[in-house]
């Protein structure tokens, strides 16, 4: 399990992540663009993956992590249950979600990081 305080940390821990309000959602954002939500109600995450990653991710379990279930989910974004995830597995895939949408000069600083 992992909770919102813990998503929040590590989403505002990457360089230049700033957190916004997204309609019901809270978001968090680098250089303006989006790279995941958060639902309290749901307490789910949304993250946006490349096709690869998202399948990647998903065959860990697909009832915990599992590509939204319309056009959004073909585009790369992706639901995580945050009750039944893995700490270990969310840092892994919020980690990709916010390199995948980072300026390059920005998601290598992640990248080149030792828990990468």
């Amino acid at each position: 399990m992992v909770s919102i305080d813990t998503f929040r940390k590590l989403a505002l821990s990457f360089p230049e992540a700033t957190e916004e309000a997204h309609f019901e959602k809270t978001s968090f954002r680098v250089k303006k663009k989006i790279f995941a939500t958060y639902d309290k109600i749901e307490q789910r995450a949304c993250i946006k993956l490349s096709e690869i990653d998202q399948d990647v991710f998903s065959s860990a379990d697909k009832t915990i992590i599992f590509p939204v279930g319309n056009k959004w989910g073909k585009q790369g974004w992706t639901l995580i249950e945050m009750s039944k995830v893995r700490e270990e597995l969310f840092i892994a895939a919020l980690k990709t979600a916010y390199c995948a949408i980072a300026p390059k000069k920005l998601a290598e600083q992640i990248r080149q990081s030792e828990n990468f």
